[in-house]
């Protein structure tokens, strides 16, 4: 099995857009849920899953049950160098997740997050 980190497929996983955008709203947001993303992209919860699970298996997103809910954030063991790109694309492209955000803000039911 390959290293999940190294740049191919780092860069496979983020070569889908709404795996992007995914990748980018959990690093502004630090966790979300997969309502929270279906809301913000407008996609459905089959869709976001089958992504979410790819960024899992690729090593960007780690998870966490709490009740109903699972939340996803970024893995915390992410090598510096992903970090910095995830950071840097998410600083140079706020005008392209406009839409999401403000969908995601505009979200009245988002669960409560209390971390244990």
């Amino acid at each position: 099995m390959s290293d999940p980190h190294n740049p191919v497929e780092v860069f496979k996983a983020l070569a889908d857009d709404t795996r992007t955008r995914i990748a980018l709203l959990v690093a502004r947001e630090g966790e979300l849920c997969v309502c929270e993303l279906t809301t913000a992209l407008g996609l459905s919860q089959p869709k976001i899953s089958r992504h979410l699970a790819q960024l899992r298996n690729a090593g960007l997103l780690s998870d966490r049950r709490q009740g109903q809910w699972v939340y996803y954030r970024l893995h915390p063991q992410l090598p510096s160098w992903v970090s910095t790109l995830l950071a840097q694309a998410l600083a140079a492209n706020t005008v392209w997740l406009t839409a999401d955000v403000q969908r995601l803000s505009a979200m009245t039911d988002r669960p409560v997050v209390r971390c244990g």
